[in-house]
């Protein structure tokens, strides 16, 4: 196997090590591959092909902003709860594409067919369709407003096909990571292993995200992969759960994309007995490791976040309720004036004050109790007699930050991630087409 080089290389950032990387296993049913289609000009894989032979079971949680991708609007269309193949592109968003981007998906999706339909057929001329249109999603990542390149993309469809293998080790996975990213410096991937029974359940992804970042999913992707036999009904179930505290709790930027999804697919080679439902203690202890994972890779975007240097919890405790929990810790994530802060290392918590009162929340100024980690610094309706302006300085010197604001009317608790502002985030947005 021949490994591009230029998959883990960014102008912007160091080559990350492998050694770094989390050990994914074989998702028993899958096959997987990455190329070039030349849709950047450094030669980096840039299109990817998931292939499940057999049909997998098949959820997805999409971007709720009122303009998507075709991309996006070609999978509502498609056959939502069984699908076989999955091609990403990186590099165009296929969004104001028009009839042409429309096109084009078809376009591919009959040649990709029709490609492994005569891969897989005893009758090498394809007579028998084991591949039908309707099996097959996309996923695009991109420029927004360019001319899809669909001739590109057709012309690797046979290599792609070809490449495609069933062990997926570590390396494999980092390599098709790499293929998905945009402004990323580093893949993102995560897996984790259940036990039920005598049986081993297998649950593997990845994701891509830096930049245009915001809850109810952002500019990114994220491919899901289990072996599990789990219906697509109750998929979508726990993968919405799974991400309502996960993807849906990270901001960079407080941008939302046209493209973002967050899919799940499951091959059905390890059965785990039917008429299971969302309340059955294997469905729970399955969506408990889902849940670990996308926590994993959600993190692993905001550490990722443009320009970011410091990783930031902003964690509501005591609220009145979860909508204004959430609604206060991202008042407080997506301000400026709180990310630069953090970013030039400064225990501003004037500025955290702020972020609660432009929530429009309503709150006892008195019961207010705002940590910096360790350190009080507000309670009582002022600054805490124990504050310490030293400490606090070393503190923001750390590359994580945990903001506590315990509101102490109530008993819900919400916790959000998000990233500084650095010059970084500017320069890499300022230059984002070239």
């Amino acid at each position: 196997m021949t490994i591009n080089l230029k998959n883990f290389l960014n102008d912007k950032s160091k080559m990350s090590k492998m050694g770094e990387f989390q050990e994914l296993k074989d998702i028993d049913g899958l096959e997987v591959s990455s190329i070039s289609a030349d849709l950047y000009d450094n030669g980096r894989d840039d299109l990817s092909l998931f292939y499940i032979r057999e049909g997998a079971n098949y959820a997805s949680v999409n971007t709720t902003g009122s303009i998507i991708s075709e991309s996006i609007e070609w999978n509502k269309k498609s056959n939502k709860k069984h699908i076989k193949a999955l091609m990403v592109n990186t590099k165009n968003a296929n969004t104001f594409t028009g009839k042409q981007g429309a096109e084009s998906l078809d376009t591919i999706a009959k040649d990709l067919a029709k490609t492994l339909t005569i891969r897989d057929s005893k009758n090498k001329e394809g007579v028998t369709e084991t591949v039908k249109v309707k099996d097959i999603i996309f996923a695009s990542t991109g420029v927004i407003g360019e001319k899809y390149p669909s001739e590109k993309i057709t012309e690797s469809i046979q290599p792609l096909v070809d490449k495609l293998r069933e062990t997926q080790n570590k390396l494999i996975w980092v390599k098709t990571a790499s293929a998905i990213m945009t402004t990323d410096t580093k893949p993102k991937l995560a897996y984790e292993e259940i036990q039920v029974g005598n049986k081993s359940i297998r649950i593997a992804g990845i994701a891509k995200g830096s930049g245009m970042i915001a809850p109810n999913l952002a500019t990114m992707l994220s491919f899901i992969f289990t072996d599990a036999d789990i219906g697509s009904n109750i998929l979508k179930s726990v993968l919405k759960k799974a991400v309502s505290n996960t993807f849906n709790a990270i901001t960079v930027d407080n941008d939302k994309s046209t493209n973002d999804m967050v899919a799940i697919f499951a091959t059905r080679k390890v059965k785990i007995g039917q008429n299971r439902n969302v309340t059955d203690p294997v469905i729970i202890k399955f969506e408990n490791a889902l849940r670990k994972l996308c926590l994993n890779l959600a993190q692993q975007v905001i550490v990722d976040g443009e320009g970011a240097k410091k990783f930031i919890i902003i964690k509501i405790i005591n609220s009145k309720s979860l909508i204004s929990a959430k609604n206060i810790a991202f008042s407080i994530a997506n301000s400026p004036l709180v990310k630069t802060a953090v970013a030039g290392e400064d225990p501003n918590w004037g500025r955290v004050i702020m972020g609660i009162g432009k929530s429009g929340e309503k709150v006892d100024i008195n019961k207010l109790i705002i940590k910096f980690g360790d350190f009080v610094v507000a309670e009582n309706g002022k600054i805490s007699d124990q504050y310490n302006e030293d400490k606090l300085k070393e503190y923001m010197k750390w590359d994580s930050i945990v903001i506590e604001v315990n509101l102490n009317i109530g008993n819900e608790t919400f916790e959000c991630y998000t990233c500084d502002f650095t010059h970084d985030y500017i320069d890499i947005n300022a230059n984002y087409r070239n």
